[in-house]
């Protein structure tokens, strides 16, 4: 049995709950396990009767297509009647088979074979020559299975699972936080073959006979209720955060991954910090706590990429000011018929995009880079955007943008945005951009300095509005005010390319008309 699609956006799966264990005898339609995606929880049926295999642990991630399990439809029932939900053995036979269970694991140890698998790190994306391992899932020497998650490696666009490449013993050869370069060992795995031995569940054997003779779905979900799937417990645990305090939104209140992301941490009132560090002191004291949490490898790569953005390029930044009230009073007139016509709102990024895209193509050494003793140069816009994620500043790249329309920009910033803040955009999506915009006025930003994102050449910060008084023929007017800024490499964008497309900028954002006609 594979993983069934679920969804037209949904690509994987976690495996929440198996219902039924290795070697349970299922009936066809009989639900088996319990799957979770960031949208929703479902159930899984067995499409025949048989004797169940189980080929993914529960906390796995499937990909949509990805096997399972497998059911073995050449058993009989009444080869292993105690596995039936209609036919409950005494309580003798139980005592017996489970004792002849335990003996059946001490004999069904996988054989090893003289083969060993080595894994290596795959290629992700054109410009990734790295990764950094974030966390192992299994411990040196454990068994894995076929294809089951082992490791998470962390690059400074993504993070992505390492899969087993075949059954057997796992020996690691990089520990969490290493480094390794893309093509190199991560693991190796003694091979084996035979069934992974399992083990007893002393829960299940000090059932009562009644208990037994009800494997209903209903007494499952209620162990799940108001709980957090294992992959949402493992992102809550990571971010400190108390399961007890996040809402679910799963089957029966259960947690789900997509709101352990969304979960924020509650911070402790003054006086109960107070109480629980410096009982002996009076409430209301400043208290002087501290706490170490780790840099996360995506944060350490961020890091390093912006130093070397600074020590490794001529950085300059020029900047101007633009009038915003043209874009506003368009935005206020057609806003309503625009959402009304295309489903999306018409935000400021669209204008600037546009603005940007006709300034580079009017200054096309703003839109090229340095490659060696080369300049590389493009006769397209891939304009990206910065996102600030709960797991740091992405940079999604909306393709030719200068061949797109208002409503296209608009529903690609809103589908990349929404992907990044939901730790989904592929590498694809996130590398090969020619110049990028952010935008620091969502927080409040008036001006900044942003750094050149490499290997581009040049970045536009976009910055609150404000109203200011400003002279126009002669008289102070008030007008909505934003101050943009470009940052650029002066190693290859001379003050006039930098200024001049500054200026360009401002000048079609001042006289939104000109977007409209291509002037």
């Amino acid at each position: 049995m594979k993983v069934p699609p679920v969804g037209e956006s949904i690509t994987e799966v976690t495996v929440a709950q198996w219902f039924k264990k290795q070697g349970d005898y299922i009936e066809m339609d009989e639900v088996i396990c319990e799957l979770e995606s960031d949208k929703a929880t479902f159930e899984l049926n067995a499409e025949a009767a048989g004797v169940l295999h189980p080929k993914a642990k529960e906390g796995d991630t499937l990909k949509i297509g990805a096997v399972i399990c497998e059911i073995d439809t050449t058993a009989k029932a009444n080869e292993q009647p105690q596995q039936t939900a209609d036919t409950p053995p005494a309580p003798t036979q139980n005592e017996k088979s489970v004792g002849k269970e335990e003996k059946s694991i001490e004999t069904a140890k996988p054989q090893k074979t003289n083969e060993v698998v080595t894994i290596k790190v795959p290629a992700i994306g054109e410009s990734i020559t790295e990764g950094t391992i974030a966390s192992w899932y299994k411990k040196e020497g454990d068994l894995v299975m076929l294809d089951e998650v082992i490791a998470e490696i962390e690059s400074d666009k993504a993070t992505f699972e390492i899969h087993a490449e075949a059954q057997g013993i796992l020996h690691i050869n990089a520990q969490e936080g290493d480094t390794v370069e893309i093509g190199g060992t991560i693991c190796t795995i003694e091979v084996t073959e035979g069934a992974p031995p399992q083990a007893a569940t002393p829960q299940r054997e000090e059932k009562s006979t009644a208990e037994a003779t009800q494997p209903s779905i209903m007494s499952n979900q209620s162990h799940i209720q108001g709980s957090p799937s294992p992959l949402a417990s493992k992102i809550l645990l990571e971010r400190g955060i108390d399961p007890q305090s996040v809402q679910g939104t799963g089957v029966g209140g259960r947690i789900t991954k997509s709101d352990a992301l969304k979960a924020e941490k509650s911070i402790p009132k003054p006086s109960e910090e107070i109480e629980k560090t410096t009982p002996d002191k009076a409430v209301g004291q400043p208290h002087r706590n501290q706490r170490r949490e780790k840099l996360s490898a995506i944060r350490k790569t961020i890091a390093r990429r912006l130093v070397a953005a600074k020590n490794e390029t001529a950085m300059l930044t020029t900047f101007n000011e633009v009038n915003m009230e043209p874009v506003m009073t368009l935005r206020k007139k057609y806003k309503e018929a625009f959402k009304e016509k295309y489903e999306v709102n018409l935000g400021f990024m669209s204008f600037f995009t546009k603005a940007v895209c006709m300034a580079l193509q009017a200054w096309p050494t703003v839109n090229a880079r340095i490659d060696g003793d080369e300049i590389v140069c493009h006769d397209f816009c891939d304009v990206a955007i910065a996102v600030s994620t709960p797991y740091g500043l992405v940079a999604p790249v909306i393709r030719n943008a200068e061949g797109l329309t208002f409503e296209q920009i608009e529903k690609e910033v809103v589908r990349l945005a929404t992907k990044a803040r939901e730790n989904k955009l592929s590498i694809e999506e996130m590398t090969g951009g020619t110049f990028t915009i952010t935008n620091g006025g969502i927080f409040g930003s008036m001006l900044s300095t942003p750094i050149i994102n490499i290997p581009q050449s040049a970045i536009l910060g976009i910055h609150h509005i404000v109203e200011r008084p400003v002279a126009i023929s002669g008289q102070v007017v008030i007008k909505p005010v934003m101050y943009v800024a470009l940052s650029y490499d002066h190693r290859i964008i001379d003050g006039r390319e930098s200024v001049s497309f500054l200026y360009r900028v401002k000048e079609l954002i001042e006289d939104p008309t000109r977007l409209l006609l291509g002037v």
